[in-house]
């Protein structure tokens, strides 16, 4: 087959923060598909077209580029963030594995962008010092129980937690119930970050206590952190305090 496809991480949505790779993979792709508000960030030439769609049509979209790549055409699919995280890169893989077994020959290309947890882990200092894990609030492809159970997993075995999807006009109660839930386990004192839109014009960088963050301080375009035990605050004169994991864990509890 002759066609492309590339799957592109367009970062959290500042233009300085898309890599070389992700710009050059722009630059060569004739047709682009996404969820609308990504689609939008591209700054296209007249012989380019986008192809936007809803946030809830992953799979079809991801088929619609693979049949257009599969006639011969370089194509791309774009996400915000890095694809590869709760996004675009394995509905294309899912697609490619349940189609024809010539979409497998399609010359494809994933490009790394810069993900929501690093830009916002950035903002506030080195939360992700340690170790740490991803996971997403959307009940939509999970069951809430399973959700549950990796968030106090997780927060049990000393992981910082970035949350990602953590509330929605569809889901208003499931930052709350992991608020609860890991108030079972964890000390009130934990850190907890709300970084809306890092990078961005209208980027937000608040830091509360586990005791008092509230799912009204996050909406959609707010990645979550909350940090282990271990996780600490340096206040700073005038500057906005540093909250850190160290590189090394003790296992207090706290």
């Amino acid at each position: 087959m002759s066609g492309r496809l590339f799957v592109i991480g367009l970062g959290p949505g500042n233009a300085n923060q898309v890599t070389p790779e992700a710009n050059h993979a722009v630059a060569d792709a004739e047709f682009f598909y996404g969820y609308k508000p990504y689609v939008d960030r591209l700054e296209l030439k007249p012989h380019q077209t986008r192809i936007a769609s809803d946030n809830r049509e992953e799979l079809a979209r991801a088929k619609e580029a693979i049949v257009k790549a599969a006639e011969g055409h370089a194509v791309a699919v774009v996400s915000g963030g890095d694809p590869g995280v709760f996004a675009m890169a394995a509905a294309v893989c899912e697609a490619i594995e349940d189609g024809p077994a010539e979409w497998r020959d399609i010359d494809l290309q994933i490009v790394p962008g810069v993900t929501a947890m690093l830009a916002v882990a950035a903002r506030a200092g080195a939360p992700l010092g340690h170790d740490f894990c991803a996971i997403s609030l959307s009940d939509n492809l999970k069951p809430w129980d399973l959700i549950e159970l990796r968030l106090l997993a997780a927060a049990g075995a000393g992981f910082v937690i970035a949350l990602y999807n953590p509330i929605s006009k569809a889901r208003p109660w499931q930052l709350g119930r992991a608020f609860e839930a890991l108030a079972a386990i964890l000390p009130g004192t934990t850190p907890v970050i709300f970084g809306r839109a890092a990078g961005r014009p209208d980027e937000r960088i608040e830091v509360a206590s586990l005791a008092f963050a509230r799912a009204d301080m996050a909406d959609m375009a707010t990645c979550v952190i909350i940090g282990s035990p271990e996780t600490r605050i340096i206040k700073r004169n005038g500057k906005p305090a540093l909250v850190y994991t160290p590189r090394s864990a003790t296992g207090r509890r706290e």
